[in-house]
């Protein structure tokens, strides 16, 4: 007996899988970020420096919400796009 497994629920496992990776790495990286921020900052001509990881974390949070909503987003698509696949083979 062989365990046959869903492609589409894989695939989505994968990509969640993926998503909690993507996480990490972001929050490790920015963590990183603004360490190196701080013993920027505590540096005798540090006080004027920009808090520059806020630029990093909003451009990579762009990228991670996308991600996010890829891995997690709407469950049912792949219905609709069998419902759809139904109604074009219907109307040919």
């Amino acid at each position: 007996m062989t365990n046959q497994r869903d492609e589409y629920l894989w695939k989505k496992a994968q990509s969640r899988v993926a998503f909690k990776r993507h996480v990490i790495t972001y929050i490790l990286v920015n963590s990183g970020f603004w360490i190196l921020f701080f013993v920027m900052r505590s540096q005798p001509w540090g006080e004027r420096i920009h808090p520059w990881p806020i630029w990093p974390m909003l451009g990579w949070g762009i990228g991670l919400a996308s991600h996010y909503f890829g891995a997690y987003g709407d469950g049912n698509q792949h219905k609709k796009v069998e419902d759809e696949y139904k109604k074009l083979m219907e109307g040919r």
